[in-house]
């Protein structure tokens, strides 16, 4: 839109106190803001933007060549950098670091909700049932596997370390192991460490190498009565493996936010397990009010580099998908 006025499409549920920040930004230079929620956002609209603020559908986006800077309000962005969805010259950036507190701490929740049988106590409380569940786990000295460690799996592996568990992690590429992780490897190594793992808490991203990752022969490899977490991509796991590995008993529960297919139909059978939790891909969302500030602050930060020719942050690696 060389020579034109920047028009910023903004969809995100802003307070006036926000929007005043954004127009703090702009006023002055050749660029205005609407804003409109993302339901109500219409082609005409779309194609007035030259720049968007909030997800939309991804297949929305698709053929607006006049966009020039999509920010997400999401840390995942792989459906953003399908080939066709943005052109080629659209710089993407997400909104990474925004959900680690809120994320990692759900994780922990899950870790503790399964290791103490919490979910099978609360269905005996439903039925008025005194019962004891028996053996446990303690995240003490627990092996504790943490499959993705950017801002969120980062924050969860510093938060069982702190409670004594032995910790290793995974990422894609080897860099300096920081303080918190005993060990740290590629996934290429998964299959060598999952016999040793007493938990298994996965925070990956929805790329296409990542999709099933834990399949039957991987969730074979765990440890018997190993506990299984996903709060990345519900793709990540296998749905009918995992049913088998948990009516088989191998595995001691599973802790799942994200799930295959999603939202989780009310046929799957994984609803029945009494060592199964589900939450409805909550851990992050903006039920944390600040993560929305996050959020915003990071929206803020590349509006201001937008409408003044600067280095834009969170930039999204489209053709890695993060």
């Amino acid at each position: 839109m060389s020579g034109m006025n920047k028009r910023i499409l903004v969809t995100l549920p802003l307070t006036e106190e926000h929007k005043v920040r954004m127009e703090a930004v702009t006023a002055g230079k050749d660029a205005d803001i609407f804003y409109k929620p993302a339901d109500q956002v219409t082609e005409e609209d779309l194609c007035s933007a030259s720049a968007v603020i909030g997800n939309l559908p991804e297949n929305r986006l698709r053929g607006h060549a006049q966009l020039e800077w999509v920010q997400l309000n999401s840390a995942g962005a792989a459906q953003y950098t399908e080939e066709g969805i943005l052109p080629e010259s659209c710089v993407l950036t997400n909104a990474a670091g925004a959900y680690g507190p809120a994320v990692s701490e759900h994780m922990l929740a899950l870790t503790f909700a399964l290791i103490r049988r919490l979910g099978q106590y609360v269905r005996n409380q439903t039925e008025r049932r005194w019962q004891k569940m028996g053996r446990i786990t303690s995240v003490e000295e627990a092996v504790i596997a943490v499959l993705g460690l950017g801002d969120i799996g980062s924050m969860y592996a510093r938060k069982v370390k702190a409670l004594g568990a032995h910790v290793i992690g995974f990422r894609r590429t080897l860099r300096d192991k920081p303080e918190y992780l005993d060990e740290q490897y590629t996934l290429d190594m998964l299959d060598e460490v999952l016999p040793r793992a007493d938990v298994v808490a996965m925070v990956l991203p929805g790329l296409s190498e990542t999709a099933h990752v834990m399949d039957e022969r991987r969730l074979a490899l765990m440890k018997q009565g190993a506990y299984l977490i996903n709060v990345g991509r519900g793709n990540a796991i296998d749905p009918d493996a995992l049913e088998e590995a948990l009516r088989s008993g191998h595995l001691g529960g599973a802790g799942l936010d994200v799930t295959e297919p999603e939202p989780l139909t009310a046929e799957s059978p994984l609803w029945d397990f009494d060592n199964v939790i589900i939450t409805p891909h909550v851990a992050g969302g903006f039920f944390l009010p600040a993560t929305f500030e996050r959020v915003v602050n990071i929206s803020v930060e590349n509006l201001n580099a937008y409408v003044n020719g600067k280095a834009f942050t969170h930039v999204v690696d489209r053709k890695k998908g993060y």
